[in-house]
C-alpha cells in the first residue's frame, strides 16, 4: 500500500528537517510553525545573548507549550463560567414556569 504523504523539508534553527505531511493544510501549518520557531529563536538569541541552539530551542518549546496550556486553562475557565450562567438561567426559567 502506497503512502499518500507529501514530503517536505523545513528549516529550524539552521537545520533542515525532512517531514511527511498528510495534506496541504498540514504542510502550511508545519511551515508556519517553523517560521514562528525561527522568529522566537532569533528573538531569544538577540535579547538574551544566548548562542547555544539547544537553549534557545528549549526556551522556544517552553513558550509554545505554555501558550497552549494557558489557552486550554482559559477555555476550561470560560466553559465553566458559561455552564454556570446557563444553569442559573435554567433555574430562573424553571422558577418562572412554576408560577
Amino acid at each position: 500500500m502506497a503512502d499518500n504523504f507529501l514530503k517536505i523539508k523545513v528549516t529550524i534553527a539552521g537545520r533542515v528537517y525532512p517531514l511527511k505531511v498528510k495534506n496541504a493544510h498540514e504542510e502550511e501549518g508545519m511551515r508556519k510553525a517553523a517560521i514562528k520557531i525561527n522568529n522566537l529563536v532569533a528573538k531569544f538569541e538577540k535579547n538574551y545573548a544566548v548562542s547555544d541552539k539547544q537553549d534557545v530551542l528549549a526556551m522556544s518549546a517552553l513558550q509554545f507549550a505554555s501558550l497552549q496550556e494557558i489557552k486550554a486553562i482559559n477555555e476550561e475557565y470560560d466553559l465553566s463560567k458559561a455552564t454556570e450562567k446557563i444553569n442559573k438561567l435554567g433555574a430562573l426559567i424553571d422558577e418562572q414556569l412554576k408560577k
